[in-house]
């Protein structure tokens, strides 16, 4: 048996979302979605009032998707395949995406999740919902195609329906700070029953990583149990003036995706930090990877969060045989045995 859980991937949904993407982006010009996204980005650099939505017309709207929801989708589903590895009982028939921006999520769960029968995503602006609900008829989920879709601000009483599923992806940071820890209870009062889980996912930055961290604390005080990534339930190990907790998931980019991002590289890679809760407990990884592997000859070099040893160094030789041969294979952010 292997050391190293690491689900198998399905690139066939990526290309779903990719091709779906292309189609509902070719009515735009691309000069016009390069400048939207310009926009977008120094909207986002120099900060913006919450109050006013981000995507208020419908080349921003497309901007936003062919800009960021390559990314956004494949951040999240890493987030959620490594939930579902360690949940193998969890079958979620309901999900609700609040802040769901033009989709990104539930896409990401229907490819995790073929359970997934009824879906609903929250959403400020009538843009994204409107481009979301006509991207989301190109899926091959009968759950995303069907999915409802519903005005809401995100604030501190979020208006969320209970589900099995509730996610919120990249949303925290465009919160005012004094909001933040009320949108999270509402979050975690809208999981349903004894087997619901709450996803909450942020970009892998310093900032990021810290409005993860309070998240995880008031939701431990709240009595949920974590999933992951943590292996403990305890405080986290890391310093925040010394390192943050984040993982990486690399994408392929389209053509169309590199001419609105005004890019010449074929990949990207997209940071994020995640939290992952549930109202039982399920076995948890017995460690978890923080960095790439460093792998030399005949030794790899494991960097991990441990319950009992908190942040570790653990070398791995070739005289271990299988633990060795699974650690050649690990990747950053894969639960370690």
């Amino acid at each position: 048996m292997n050391a190293v859980l690491t689900p198998p991937d399905r690139p066939h949904d990526a290309l779903n979302l990719e091709e779906a993407l292309e189609a509902s982006l070719a009515r735009f010009p691309a000069a016009e979605l390069t400048r939207s996204v310009r926009t977008l980005i120094r909207r986002y650099r120099e900060g913006f009032d919450p109050s006013v939505p981000a995507l208020s017309s419908q080349a921003a709207v497309a901007a936003y998707a062919g800009y960021r929801m390559p990314a956004t989708y494949s951040a999240v589903r890493a987030a959620l395949r490594q939930v579902a590895l360690l949940a193998p009982g969890f079958a979620p028939q309901t999900q609700v995406d609040v802040g769901g921006g033009t989709g990104s999520a539930v896409w990401a769960a229907s490819a995790v999740w073929p359970s997934l029968r009824e879906v609903t995503v929250l959403e400020q602006s009538p843009s994204a919902i409107d481009f979301g609900r006509r991207l989301a008829g190109r899926a091959p989920a009968p759950a995303v195609r069907e999915a409802r879709w519903r005005q809401a601000v995100v604030d501190r009483d979020v208006p969320a329906p209970a589900a099995d599923l509730v996610t919120m992806s990249y949303v925290l940071g465009e919160l005012p700070p004094a909001v933040q820890a009320d949108v999270v209870r509402s979050l975690a009062s809208a999981v349903a029953g004894d087997a619901g889980m709450l996803v909450i996912v942020e970009p892998g930055t310093p900032a990021g990583y810290a409005r993860i961290a309070a998240a995880r604390r008031l939701l431990a005080e709240l009595g949920l149990h974590l999933v992951a990534p943590c292996p403990h339930d305890g405080e986290c190990p890391i310093r925040p003036d010394q390192d943050w907790c984040h993982f990486a998931v690399r994408l392929n980019r389209t053509a169309l995706h590199r001419r609105v991002k005004d890019g010449t590289l074929s990949f990207e890679d997209e940071k994020f930090s995640y939290v992952a809760v549930s109202a039982r407990p399920w076995p948890r990884a017995g460690s978890r990877i923080l960095r790439h592997p460093l792998k030399r000859k005949g030794l790899v070099t494991l960097r991990l969060c441990t319950a009992e040893d908190g942040l570790t160094d653990r070398v791995v030789s070739k005289r271990q045989g299988e633990t060795y041969r699974a650690a050649r294979d690990a990747a950053w952010g894969d639960a370690w045995l």
